[in-house]
């Protein structure tokens, strides 16, 4: 092959590595040439020149070592075999690249590829994922550092691509790569993406830019210089070795800040910056920044809102800088002061640690460096340094639609998860699907990466179970809406065909007793679970017919009446047991999961654990817990006695039940603060809610309600506050 057309990264590659290293990348390039030969790019040069001159990026710009150039030079190889080849022509090609070049050449070429063949959509609010998804293919570091390389050389030769490419690239460039670039510290590879994509996208807000920088870049020289000439005397008597840089701000920062401020070229105060970077020891670094800090505040006054010091605490990516904003001349002029060593990793990032100026070397410190590598990815993103086909650690992951889109979901999702994040009617009707082409079920748990496509039917409807095996809100609470939809519809439709029912019959019911009957004789425990076994058929009006006749005749009430007196004599011969014995069984158990639709406590009484209670089933709203005591138990007993349910709390029942306690008391200084610390000091007692108000002869009365475990404490709680000075009365109203 001829070499001399890549003299220039053979070059690179003499000044930075060995002899060996030398050979192998002559070696990787003679391979490469014979895999690609043939390949052109757009403009009909070899393809191997992208892959060469990917690789000079990667030595020179992003400081990156053997293996890294190795595999940039063969990542088109792989790249193209992994989209064309048939799959054991591509783990022959593989095997073979792992003998040559090393298993982790193999690992990186591989991890590009997979990054190449992502089908980006230029959207803005799946910008954030498709960059949580390109970092999460580079479980070696160095993958994603290559693909920036690989990304910046596409950009700075884009006019040779298709003008229907150009707007893509650039739109990926600066929302997707650029700003990954921003994260690991890669500050002028961001800059380049960002300013190159700017051209492509916005021509003439670019030109427009170029050209005002151009016709004030004389008068901003003179500026700096009468800025500067206070400071380096100073300086220089001071003895400092140190030089000065002026940083004009990249031309996407300040189209940037134009479009966000909406103002013109000139209304951006902060179009450069004076760099002063100092050549001193490490150890000298912080005393000397702020040294020439205090020189530059000697003669020019600081905006205090404008001081950055990331000198004391560093940027995570590793950025180190004293930054500051002084008025001169009736402008703003920012001023960076850092050292060589700062300057180093503001400009190439984190490499620079292990490699300026001898600060070690080896493969020691390249370790190091990819090692403060991953920690930054993983701050970075949610789903960082996993392997494609793994779980990612962050507990989600990306799947696309078969047309490219991508969706974020949380890990274990599944088919029906992904149905409903697509669309509700899609996942309400979804009977199945294909995950990479291979035929599935709904309860199909979805990998990072899976092309998925959603079949559906006419008459599919959302099912109780499907509730057991989704994980997204979204699915949870639409199935959930159409079930409590279906139940409506239901009850509807049972409620009217029984009314229609009990009027044909003439019988001498109304449809309330009825159904409290039907749910008290099928042991279900709301009328509207009657009213779906009659909707959907489980249920038909010959039994109905005939149990509610037996009810009616008093053949029914009889058997119950037995029934209820066998369990009375039972429990008065099992007196002092602490739990109902076994006959009793059938009495409802209330425990401290009083959330669920079987029954919830009546409002009227307040009954809490530990009080005597039963239950009463009501037509649309599962049984009521009630007092034995409660004022309405009498009425409810002697009119309903069939919807009249035994009630008992488990014994193990834990839960907070809240109690309102009235109290009568002397209208004396600090008499509530004292009725609230013998509940919450000195009971440990949670207080919801206490009012009081002035009542006659001096008196304060009110009510307070607290949170108890149980009726038990109740009493404890009412003698507290009677023991309290100046309280009269205090008992227990619900």
């Amino acid at each position: 092959m001829d070499f001399s057309r890549y003299e220039n990264l053979r070059a690179l590659v003499r000044a930075n590595f060995s002899e060996t290293t030398q050979r192998l990348v002559d070696e990787a390039l003679e391979y490469a040439d014979g895999k690609l030969a043939g390949v052109c790019r757009y403009d009909g040069a070899p393809m191997l020149d992208h892959a060469a001159a990917v690789a000079s990026i990667v030595i020179s710009e992003v400081g990156l070592g053997r293996n890294s150039a190795v595999s940039s030079i063969l990542h088109d190889v792989v790249r193209l075999a992994h989209k064309e080849r048939p799959a054991d022509e591509f783990l022959a090609l593989t095997e073979e690249i792992r003998n040559r070049f090393g298993e982790q050449v193999v690992g990186i070429t591989m991890g590009l590829a997979n990054i190449s063949e992502l089908k980006l959509k230029t959207s803005k609010e799946q910008a954030d994922n498709f960059r949580d998804l390109i970092v999460s293919y580079s479980e070696d570091p160095r993958v994603i550092l290559i693909k920036l390389a690989d990304r910046l050389e596409v950009m700075r030769s884009l006019g040779i691509f298709p003008h229907e490419k150009w707007r893509k690239k650039s739109w990926e460039s600066m929302n997707l790569y650029a700003q990954i670039a921003h994260k690991l510290g890669l500050y002028e590879i961001k800059s380049e993406l960002e300013d190159i994509a700017l051209k492509y996208l916005e021509p003439k807000d670019y030109e427009h830019i170029i050209t005002k920088l151009e016709e004030s870049a004389e008068e901003r020289r003179a500026f700096i210089a009468r800025f500067l000439v206070p400071i380096t005397e100073r300086l220089d008597r001071l003895g400092m070795k140190y030089h000065v840089k002026s940083r004009t701000k990249s031309i996407f920062s300040i189209w940037s800040k134009m479009h966000k401020q909406h103002v013109p070229f000139e209304g951006v105060y902060d179009i450069f910056a004076i760099r002063i970077i100092i050549d001193c020891p490490h150890e000298e670094e912080k005393r000397l920044c702020w040294t020439v800090y205090s020189v530059v505040t000697d003669f020019y006054t600081p905006n205090p809102n404008r001081m950055r010091d990331w000198i004391s605490i560093p940027k995570s990516n590793g950025y180190e800088s004293l930054h500051t904003t002084v008025s001169a001349e009736g402008r703003w002029v920012e001023v960076q002061i850092r050292t060589e060593r700062m300057d180093a990793v503001a400009e190439r990032g984190i490499a620079a640690h292990w490699r300026y100026k001898g600060v070690g070397q080896g493969a020691q410190t390249s370790e190091q460096w990819l090692g403060r590598l991953r920690e930054l990815m993983e701050d970075t993103t949610h789903s960082l340094a996993q392997r494609f086909d793994a779980k990612p650690a962050s507990g989600e992951i990306f799947v696309f639609t078969p047309n490219g889109d991508l969706r974020k979901l949380p890990e274990g999702a599944t088919l029906l998860d992904f149905a409903f994040d697509i669309h509700t009617n899609l996942g309400s009707t979804c009977s199945g699907g294909k995950v990479n082409n291979r035929a599935v079920s709904i309860r199909e748990p979805l990998r990072n990466g899976d092309i998925v496509e959603i079949l559906t039917q006419k008459n599919q409807t959302p099912k109780a179970d499907w509730l057991a095996f989704v994980v997204t809100a979204k699915a949870r609470n639409k199935i959930k809406s159409f079930l409590r939809e279906e139940q409506a519809k239901h009850t509807r439709m049972g409620r009217e065909e029984l009314e229609r029912k009990l009027k044909n019959w003439k019988l001498p019911l109304t449809i309330d007793e009825a159904v409290g009957y039907l749910a008290r004789h099928f042991k279900v425990r709301t009328g509207t679970e009657v009213y779906a076994l009659i909707a959907t058929q489980k249920l038909d009006f010959g039994t109905i017919k005939e149990l509610l006749s037996r009810h009616l005749s008093g053949e029914a009430e009889e058997q119950r009446r037995a029934a209820a007196a066998e369990i009375e004599r039972q429990k008065a011969a099992q007196q002092g047991a602490k739990e109902p014995p076994a006959a009793s069984q059938d009495a409802l158990v209330i425990d401290d999961d009083i959330s669920k639709i079987q029954y919830k406590l009546a409002r009227c009484c307040n009954p809490i654990k530990g009080d005597e209670v039963f239950g009463f089933v009501t037509i649309n709203s599962g049984i009521t817990i009630h007092r034995t005591d409660c004022p309405n138990a009498r009425r409810m007993r002697e009119n309903y006695p069939y919807r009249v349910v035994e009630a008992r709390w488990r014994q193990s029942a834990e839960g907070a039940f809240r109690v309102m306690i009235r109290i009568v008391a002397a209208d004396t200084t600090g008499m509530a603060n004292h009725i609230t610390e013998a509940i919450s000091r000195d009971l440990k007692l949670n207080i919801r809610s206490i009012n009081f108000a002035a009542a006659p002869n001096g008196c304060l009365a009110g009510t307070v309600a607290v949170e108890v475990p149980g009726a038990g404490v109740v009493d404890t709680l009412v003698h507290h506050i009677m023991r309290i000075k100046g309280v009269q009365r205090a008992y227990r109203i619900n």
